[in-house]
């Protein structure tokens, strides 16, 4: 059996807005860092000797005959860009020195920032997931948020490295995005708090149902210590008596494809591949976990919108090699490998260099990986926060997408709008009363901004709760199930 080595083991990465005081970038899928000599074309390369001439010839006249100055560095990173973009592929990048050098400071096991993993799509800086437990996830930014500004400051024509430079910050600190969310016709202006990004990516306990005691462990994302977090975890509940487990990679937007691998071989059988990795000629690579039986409990794995990359792995290997359930939404759906370069002046070029398929061959990019049993949480899980302009209030009679956030977040708190197609019925409004009257709120039925931050808090208090998680309760009756067989 084929172990993973070589350049499969290294990193397969979400991109990460790490923003924080040391440095703040992005990068998806890298797969092993090697260096390369600058300006040194590949062996078999096509470019010609009168194609890095005219490119030198054009650097050397704007450097002296351009109107203002710039310097020879700035226009040969440029020019890298322009390569990268001419790619249209949002996973491969590039940076220079003093990026790419920030950026290996902020692989360390702390930061600061908001906490939100983002990728460009077509030409928008885009969220993949906003991390659990983050600045981001906490204010309400959701997958498919395409940011459009910062700080006021519109995004257009900013790559990656440069919007998320824009947006970090020290912690304590406000930064203002703007998000056009599919779906909804105005855009949405989110304040958020710059803090201390969890870096524990395993959270793990025991739900109780039936008399069943049914382990339950969240991977948030896949970095260097995250396959040593889930076995002590899978050691502890196997300890206590578990019988089943529930793995949940909703919101994980990926990691260290190393991490998937040591964790296959805790779960998934040998007798199909945890994984294969394909290059440009088609040629096939299986790699296979060392289990060599299944567990002796039933399992079944949590997905959405914000699982991708190494999330998709497992839940790939898990599905098709293991046999096991997937429940939730469809994921984000990634399905390329990174190589990270670095050239000898430290800057560094992150290239797609591969896809990875499923164990029964297929490619999910675009496409992501359909769950078996398909559940969406409630309307207010995906409501967007209510930020109203100075002096403004939503009342009776009006009718718009916010006012349809407002009603979907009454019923979070246990209040009945009678409707959630955003037209402010009476019954919205004695909704409304009912819901400040239990806050000690002035009972008016109109919402001003403190009644709609009032709202967030009863929506975030529900969505916490448990009873109220749909998909996991739908696991949770899944391994019930399949223990009482």
């Amino acid at each position: 059996m084929k172990k993973f080595s070589g350049k499969v083991v290294a990193l397969l990465m979400a991109i990460a807005l790490v923003v924080g005081a040391g440095g703040s970038y992005a990068v998806f899928g890298v797969v092993q860092s090697r260096q390369a000599p600058v300006a040194t074309a590949t062996a078999g390369s096509t470019i010609s000797d009168k194609d890095t001439a005219k490119i030198k010839a054009i650097h050397d006249l704007i450097e002296k005959e351009y109107f203002q100055k710039v310097s020879g560095s700035k226009l040969y990173d440029g020019a890298i860009k322009g390569m990268i973009e001419a790619l249209n592929d949002p996973f491969s990048s590039y940076m220079n020195a003093k990026t790419a050098s920030d950026f290996t400071q902020s692989l360390s096991s702390s930061f600061q920032g908001i906490g939100a993993e983002v990728q460009m799509v077509g030409k928008q800086v885009t969220i993949i997931s906003p991390i659990k437990g983050s600045p981001a996830e906490k204010a309400g930014l959701k997958p498919k948020d395409a940011i459009v500004t910062i700080n006021g400051k519109s995004t257009d024509g900013l790559d990656i490295n440069e919007a998320v430079n824009k947006i970090r910050g020290k912690k304590g600190t406000v930064v203002r995005i703007g998000i056009k969310r599919p779906g909804v016709a105005n855009a949405l202006t989110f304040a958020i708090k710059r803090d201390d990004i969890p870096i524990r990516t395993v959270d793990s306990k025991m739900i109780k149902r039936d008399g069943q005691p049914i382990g339950y462990i969240a991977i948030t994302q896949f970095n260097e210590n995250t396959d040593k977090e889930f076995s002590t975890a899978l050691s502890k509940l196997e300890g206590n008596g578990m019988k089943g487990l529930i793995i949940d990679v909703r919101g994980n937007p990926g990691g260290y494809l190393q991490a998937v691998e040591k964790i296959g071989n805790l779960l998934v059988p040998d007798n199909k591949p945890i994984v294969q990795i394909e290059d440009r000629a088609g040629k096939k690579q299986p790699f296979y976990s060392t289990l060599k039986k299944k567990k002796n409990y039933p399992i079944t794995a949590l997905i959405d919108g914000g699982s991708a990359s190494a999330s998709e792995i497992l839940a790939g290997a898990l599905h098709q090699a293991g046999g096991y359930p997937l429940v939730g939404v469809k994921s984000f759906g990634k399905g390329t490998v990174q190589q990270g370069i670095e050239l000898s002046d430290k800057s560094e070029l992150k290239l797609t260099t591969d896809k990875w398929l499923t164990p029964n061959g297929d490619w999910i990019h675009k496409k992501g990986i359909k769950p078996t049993i398909n559940v969406k949480q409630p309307d207010y899980y995906y409501v967007a926060p209510i930020i109203l302009k100075k002096g403004k209030t939503l009342k009776a009679d009006q009718n718009n997408d916010t006012i349809a956030d407002a009603q979907k977040m009454l019923k979070a708190a246990g209040q009945n709008p009678g409707r959630t197609d955003g037209y402010f019925s009476a019954q919205t409004v004695q909704a409304v009363k009912a819901f400040q009257k239990a806050k000690k709120l002035p009972a008016s039925g109109i919402i001003n901004q403190k009644t709609a931050d009032a709202l967030q808090q009863a929506t975030l208090s529900a969505i916490s709760n448990q009873k109220n998680d749909r998909q996991l309760n739908a696991a949770v009756n899944e391994i019930v199930n399949a223990i009482q067989k």
